[in-house]
């Protein structure tokens, strides 16, 4: 039966010709299983497809995919260049060119073929979809807003489309609209985990008894998926500390973090050792003089006040305050590919030539960033693991490490919802990942005192004057009134702290004092005193 509805597709199916049956069913099947995140499968079935029609577009299409999967991004973009020079007029190819061009890093030409797709067939919801959610990332608000609505208007019941439309109001600080746009979708479909949770990131929303009540019921209902209750579990977790019920939030957070671990785990000796060989590497290069002079790296755990750092630069009239760029894991992933090595086994094969060459592509991948302003930001958190490349391949850019108390850091961490982050799961994995981070970081700030420099939020909180003053003498920055009054700054901000910063600083932040003896095994996976 199944080959026999394979086979019908096929003769429905324009796309599909040029291939016969046998390669055709090989096709389909290869496509489920991509579907189904089963790329193995996926490359059994496509394997002999590939050789008997290898310059077929759909087969072409597909294999593209895999190689992407694979993080040969060149190599995708390559099939599928081939495919789309077959079929110019395929709003699909265009559409799938452009994920394959994100992938790779080129967010600005990917928009421009999701735009082509769009006009080649304008009821494409996905390529709308896409579209909104690339320029998001680029933070060409006003644009994204306009080709999400779109992908709502044409499919009202993509909760994709409708949470994202949401979350951009929300980073776009039009705080009462996206909460209008959370609860319209909650009301429809009250499962949706990522509406929950979009409410939950706006810090200054209050969440009630009503609120925790509708996300208990919602977290029974049969449509909710695993990813939907991970989601909806730290959205009640937020609801209740809102409400004070802290015994009961911790319990939340618990749950939540169980069913994540059901589907990810995290290898916390395999990260120490990944950690510890990159230091190794990147201790022996050498630091050359002047490249990158136009970038400050913000660097640090997440929930460090990396955001705030950002959002005082971004205040000043030299500074354009960007997002958490991905530039730099890109030109590693580039570059691994180029040598066939995974990294970092490459690095000591690093040359002065080689690290200025990819100094010089970070450079040119990053230059819209300052079509505005001279000087930008880079905020991707995770860069702190790469310190040591960055002061060889840009030995004239700014390195600024937030930190924050400890307990607070790792609280935090395990109190957001964060996908992908594995280590936030467990409080012994949290305070592994810590103490790699505090190693490795407190290495570079005392190798490097003219290059690196440690912001403590703490330190921001009782005296923010003093402290913005020398973290702009640090970036070289004159100092400027409006960088104290960073909360009065209009840009967008895509990270959980959106709303937070754009407030003036409060000294009632700390949320450990609140869970008491609750969170007595986070202080003792991190070596803390515990309390009584």
């Amino acid at each position: 039966m199944q080959s026999n509805a394979m086979l019908s597709e096929t003769n429905l199916n324009p796309l599909l010709q040029g291939l016969d049956p046998v390669a055709a069913n090989r096709v389909i099947a290869a496509e489920q299983a991509l579907a189904m995140n089963r790329p193995d499968q996926a490359v059994g079935q496509l394997g002999p497809a590939l050789a008997s029609h290898p310059d077929h577009p759909e087969v072409l299409r597909l294999h593209a995919s895999l190689l992407s999967l694979r993080g040969e991004h060149r190599s995708a973009l390559g099939d599928m260049r081939r495919a789309l020079d077959q079929r110019p007029h395929e709003a699909l190819y265009h559409n799938a060119f452009a994920l394959f061009l994100a992938e790779a890093g080129e967010l600005d030409q990917a928009i421009e073929f999701l735009r082509r797709a769009c006009e080649l067939q304008p009821t494409f919801v996905l390529a709308w979809y896409n579209l909104g959610l690339f320029l998001t990332r680029s933070a060409r608000f006003d644009e994204a807003r306009d080709a999400l609505r779109r992908a709502v208007r044409l499919a009202p019941d993509y909760t994709a489309a409708r949470a994202q439309l949401a979350d951009l109001l929300r980073m776009d600080n039009s705080r009462d609209e996206a909460i209008a746009e959370y609860r319209k979708l909650l009301a429809e479909q009250p499962w949706t985990g990522m509406a929950w949770w979009g409410l939950a990131e706006i810090k200054t929303l209050r969440l009630d008894e009503e609120d925790s009540d509708a996300i208990r019921r919602a977290l029974m209902h049969p449509r909710a998926t695993d990813g939907d209750r991970i989601a909806m579990g730290f959205a009640l977790a937020k609801a209740l500390d809102d409400q004070g019920r802290y015994a009961e939030s911790m319990q939340a957070l618990a749950t939540a973090n169980d069913i994540a671990r059901k589907h990810r785990t995290w290898n916390a000796a395999g990260f120490t050792a990944t950690i510890e060989s990159i230091n190794a590497a990147a201790r022996t290069a050498d630091a050359g003089q002047g490249l990158g002079s136009e970038v400050i790296f913000i660097v640090g755990m997440p929930r460090s006040g990396s955001t705030l750092i950002e959002q005082i630069l971004a205040s000043h009239s030299k500074v354009e305050g960007t997002a958490e760029l991905t530039d730099l894991p890109l030109i590693i992933g580039e570059e691994s590919a180029r040598r066939k090595k995974p990294y970092p086994k490459w690095l000591p094969e690093m040359s002065a030539d080689d690290w200025r060459q990819l100094g010089q592509r970070y450079l040119e991948r990053t230059a819209r960033w300052r079509k505005r302003h001279p000087i930008f930001t880079d905020k991707l958190p995770n860069n702190w693991m790469h310190i040591g490349m960055i002061r060889a391949m840009l030995p004239g850019a700014k390195i600024v490490i937030s930190r924050r108390d400890a307990l607070e850091t790792c609280f935090s961490c395990y109190r957001q919802y964060f996908p992908g982050n594995d280590y936030t799961r467990t409080f012994p994995d949290l305070a592994a990942y810590w103490r790699n981070f505090d190693t490795a970081v407190s290495y570079w700030a005392q190798k490097e005192p003219a290059h690196v420099y440690q912001s403590v939020y703490e330190d921001l909180l009782k005296n923010p004057e003093n402290q913005i003053r020398e973290l702009l003498t640090f970036c070289g920055l004159p100092f400027e009134e409006a960088c104290l009054r960073f909360n009065e700054t209009q840009r967008a901000i895509g990270t959980p702290s959106a709303m937070q910063v754009r407030q003036p600083l409060r000294a009632d932040t700390a949320r450990a004092p609140r869970y008491g003896e609750l969170l007595n095994p986070l202080r003792q996976a991190l070596g803390l005193p515990v309390a009584s």
